[in-house]
C-alpha cells in the first residue's frame, strides 16, 4: 500500500516528506494507522546527526494509532483497538530481560539501531524500490505502519488519542523516572532541569508524590507559567542566573534529587552541584554522543552522591502504560496542557526549526486525520 511520510536520509538536512510502499504485516507484525505523532526532542537530535542513525528512516517514535490488520500469530490485539507505539520492543531472552529490565532490552537492540523490524528486515521501499528503513521499530512520522505486535500495548477506547501518544513516550519516561528510579516519596526535595515533553511529566510526577520543594529549572523565562500550572513551587530561569546558590539557599544545601531531562552537559554540571550531601542526580535527558561533561569525582565518595542514567523511566511498557492512561483518567496529569499544538506531515521542518530555537512549549503533535 502507499503511505506517506517523513524521511531522514542525511543528517543537518530536513526531512524528506515522501510517498512510499508499505508492505503487509508478516509473522507477528500488525498493520497501524496513525492518528498522532509527537515531536520529541529526541527526534531533533537524530535530525542534527547528533545520535547515531541508520538511514534512510522514517522518523518518529511517539505515536498512537488504530490497529487495521494483523499479519499470523497475532494474538494479543486485533484489528479496532487502540493502541500506543512503543520504540522498545523486549525479547523476553536476554540478561536484562530476564532481570525484568526490558527498557533496556539488549537482544532486540541491534534492530533498534539497524532500522528494522525483528526479522532484520523492512517492510518500506520507496518510490525508486529502495529500502527505506523503520523508526525504532514503529516509524512514526508516517501515516501507516507495520510494527512488532510486542511494540503496540492496547488501550481503553475512551481515551483520548492525541493524549495516547505522549505515552509512547514523554509520560512514561518522565513519570518512571520519578516513581521506578527515583522513588520518590512525600517531603523529598526535587530540583527538574529542563521542562521540554519528559521534564514536564518529571514535574508533574513529583508534585503528585507530595515532593516539596519542587524547583523547575529551564533556559526559557517564558515557562515559568507552565512550570507553575504543573505544580512548581519555584522557577529559576538558568539563562539569567545560576540556579545552583538558589537551590542551595531554598533548601539548606542542595535537594535530594536532581533531575536533568534534556540532555545538555551544562545542565548535568548544575544538576550535580544543586544537590545535597547523598543527593541523587538521574539522567533521563538524551545527550549528543561526542559530549561529555567535567564533574569533581573527589567528592563523589566524599558526599556519597550518585549520577543515575535512566532509559523509558524504568518501564514495563506492557504494564506500566495502561496504568499511566488509567490515571491519566482519574488524575489530572495535565496532559492537556502538554498538548500544546497540532500540525500537519508538510509542517515537519519547521516544527523542527522551532524546537531548535526553543520556542516549543509543552509537545507539539501530528495530526494524520
Amino acid at each position: 500500500m502507499k503511505i506517506r511520510a517523513a524521511v531522514f536520509r542525511e543528517p543537518k538536512k530536513p526531512y524528506s516528506i515522501e510517498e512510499l510502499e508499505l508492505e503487509p504485516p508478516r509473522q507477528g507484525e500488525a498493520l497501524v494507522r496513525y492518528v498522532y505523532t509527537g515531536y520529541c526532542h529526541s527526534d531533533l537530535h537524530v535530525q542534527l546527526g547528533e545520535v547515531p542513525t541508520a538511514m534512510p528512516i522514517v522518523a518518529g517514535h511517539e505515536c498512537s494509532g488504530i490497529v487495521e490488520d494483523v499479519g499470523p500469530g497475532v494474538t494479543r490485539i486485533q484489528k479496532g483497538d487502540h493502541v500506543v507505539g512503543t520504540w522498545m520492543v523486549p525479547c523476553g531472552e536476554c540478561p536484562q530481560c530476564r532481570r525484568g529490565m526490558g527498557n533496556i532490552c539488549s537482544g532486540s537492540f541491534k534492530n533498534f539501531l539497524a532500522g528494522t523490524m525483528l526479522d532484520g528486515t523492512s517492510r518500506l521501499k520507496d518510490k525508486n524500490g529502495n529500502v527505506v528503513l523503520h523508526g525504532i521499530f514503529v516509524a512514526g512520522f508516517a501515516n501507516y505502519a507495520v510494527v512488532p505486535e510486542a511494540g503496540l500495548i492496547p488501550i481503553r477506547k475512551d481515551f483520548p488519542l492525541d493524549w495516547a501518544c505522549l505515552m509512547g513516550c514523554c509520560v512514561p519516561t518522565g513519570w518512571g523516572t520519578v516513581t521506578n528510579t527515583a522513588n520518590i516519596q512525600p517531603g523529598d526535595s526535587v530540583a527538574v532541569y529542563g521542562l521540554g515533553g519528559v521534564g514536564l511529566n518529571v514535574l508533574r510526577a513529583c508534585v503528585l508524590r507530595q515532593a516539596n520543594p519542587v524547583i523547575a529549572v529551564d533556559l526559557e523565562a517564558s515557562k515559568e507559567q507552565l512550570a507553575f500550572e504543573f505544580g512548581a513551587t519555584h522557577f529559576i530561569c538558568n539563562a539569567n542566573e545560576d540556579p545552583v546558590p538558589k537551590i542551595q539557599e531554598l533548601t539548606g544545601g542542595g535537594v535530594q534529587y536532581a533531575f536533568e531531562a534534556i540532555g545538555d552537559p551544562g545542565a548535568v554540571i548544575q544538576a550535580w552541584w544543586s544537590t545535597g550531601i547523598g543527593g541523587r542526580v538521574i539522567v533521563p535527558g538524551i545527550t549528543p554522543f561526542d559530549q561529555t561533561t567535567n564533574i569533581p569525582l573527589g567528592l563523589l565518595p566524599l558526599h556519597q552522591k550518585a549520577i543515575m542514567g535512566n532509559l523509558y523511566g524504568s518501564i514495563s511498557t506492557h504494564i506500566d502504560i495502561p496504568r499511566y492512561v488509567d490515571l491519566a483518567m482519574r488524575i489530572d496529569l495535565k496532559l492537556d496542557k502538554l498538548v500544546t499544538k497540532k500540525f500537519k506531515l508538510e509542517q515537519i521542518n519547521d516544527v523542527a526549526e522551532a524546537m531548535l530555537k526553543r520556542q516549543i512549549h509543552g509537545r507539539w503533535v501530528c495530526a494524520w486525520d
